[in-house]
């Protein structure tokens, strides 16, 4: 609980401000909207932060969500694939991108920034490729596909759980006994904390790294088809821009460490719902302005990364 205390008290502090400054914030449709934007950002953000707690970084989240969000559309529509069989191809595309960076991390010896930073750029210059650039989307076909992140679980007539937002309690559940409950997740764990001394005392970290950037790739292949389902068209060139910035901020906000060994789903979650609440409050406050996100998102992250690091040394000593 405690490891996860600091930032739900922001979560709340953040929510209680901006129902005082935005009239429309405590809106049914506005808390919906909330909660399927903090579900499509939480899955990216689970995604990294198995990757983060094994000491690594994912810069090319982005892109995988252009490659998958652009891709499964353009092999429907265009080529008349079952919808099935091109979601099927899409997260067998992303699995294969995490084990080629666990490749290339683990045997080549490659630093993980620069493999990811390298498939940031490939991938989207990939996509542009084979779409020719142009807009993809459903149009007004395949409605019943698109339910995965329009539909909602209503609960009052007012009110309903957005379908991503399920999606993301029970993605949340797997990771969280995964990382918790498992063997596996207590591997993670070791190998962020001291590689060497996992490695010797006979935990395959190779294995342990490319299984977590193959999880990584596969939630964001899955929040890219949602992405794409929600808002049926995307644009090669920009779609996907600077998600993986958001993902990582909300793990880093949620406890995870950037030097690896810590992290929980939970403060993860909490910190996707920190960051979209943050935007939510400068979409509806008069005297901040949109293009002003940027600025304010970043300066919150660092001063909750100062806030740790100094919470952590008070702890050492």
């Amino acid at each position: 609980m405690k490891k996860f205390l600091g930032i739900l008290v922001t979560l709340v502090l953040l929510y209680i401000l901006t129902s005082i400054i935005g009239d429309n914030f405590l809106s049914a449709y506005n808390q919906e909207q909330l909660l399927k934007r903090t579900a499509l950002y939480g899955l990216l953000a689970i995604g990294v932060s198995f990757v983060i707690i094994t000491g690594g970084i994912d810069l090319s989240i982005g892109s995988v969500v252009c490659l998958v969000g652009c891709g499964v559309p353009w092999l429907i529509t265009q080529h008349q694939w079952p919808p099935v069989m091109a979601v099927i191809a899409a997260f067998l595309v992303a699995m294969m991108i995490g084990l080629w960076h666990g490749f290339l991390i683990t045997k080549v010896k490659l630093q993980p920034f620069v493999v990811t930073l390298c498939g940031l750029l490939m991938y989207r210059g990939a996509t542009r490729g084979f779409t020719e650039d142009k807009t993809q989307g459903f149009g007004i076909t395949h409605s019943e596909l698109r339910e995965l992140a329009t539909g909602k679980l209503q609960l009052t007539e007012q009110f309903g759980l957005p379908v991503p937002f399920l999606l993301l309690l029970i993605a949340g559940a797997f990771a969280w006994i995964f990382l918790n409950k498992t063997v596996w997740g207590r591997y993670l764990f070791a190998l962020g904390n001291n590689e060497e001394a996992a490695r010797l005392s006979g935990i395959h970290t190779d294995r342990m790294v490319t299984l977590s950037y193959v999880i990584c790739s596969s939630l964001a292949a899955l929040g890219g088809l949602l992405f794409i389902l929600d808002g049926n068209s995307a644009q090669p060139s920009d779609f996907g821009n600077f998600y993986e910035l958001y993902a990582i901020a909300a793990a880093v906000l949620g406890g995870c460490s950037l030097r690896g060994g810590s992290g929980t789903v939970i403060g993860v979650v909490i910190g996707a719902a920190v960051m979209q609440v943050l935007k939510n409050m400068i979409n509806l406050a008069d005297w901040l302005k949109s293009h002003l996100e940027f600025l304010v998102v970043g300066g919150v992250l660092l001063v909750a990364v100062i806030a740790d690091e100094l919470v952590k040394r008070r702890v050492r000593k």
